[in-house]
């Protein structure tokens, strides 16, 4: 299955612009830019999009690996923080912090972190990146 997404730029880095588009249409010409993406300007911008994409990725496949073993969640609520640094000179996704507070009914601690934990390692966007990712996980009722 491929899925597919475009980027238009126009200008330098700085002061020019840029849309994005989704063959779905979902992203149809959304606005990005350095003041998105540095600083404080409206519209998204590509670490935002990597941490919604983790974050769907991982309620998906937590979802999936709770099913198998026989739990329905009531709830998965899933974020991604997707920390931006400097390395060797360079911006780098350095890290994503994954928080996920579900309820999920009959399920004990043990069994939750454990469907958690596989959730974090398998979802296909965790297996893509190159960073350390890390997982704060909450049961509630």
């Amino acid at each position: 299955m491929k899925r597919n997404a475009r980027a238009h730029w126009e200008g330098d880095l700085k002061n020019g612009n840029g849309t994005l588009f989704t063959d779905s249409g979902v992203l149809e010409g959304q606005q990005y830019s350095f003041k998105t993406r540095f600083e404080s300007g409206k519209g998204t911008n590509p670490e935002e999009l990597i941490g919604a994409a983790h974050a769907g990725c991982y309620a998906m496949a937590l979802s999936m690996i709770l099913g198998d073993e026989g739990y329905k969640a009531n709830h998965i609520d899933a974020e991604a923080a997707v920390e931006l640094k400097e390395a060797d000179g360079a911006p780098t996704i350095t890290a994503v912090a994954l928080t996920v507070v579900a309820s999920i009914p009959d399920i004990d601690e043990d069994a939750f972190l454990k469907a958690a934990e596989a959730a974090k390692k398998d979802c296909p966007v965790s297996r893509l990146l190159d960073a350390e990712i890390t997982l704060d996980a909450r049961l509630v009722d």
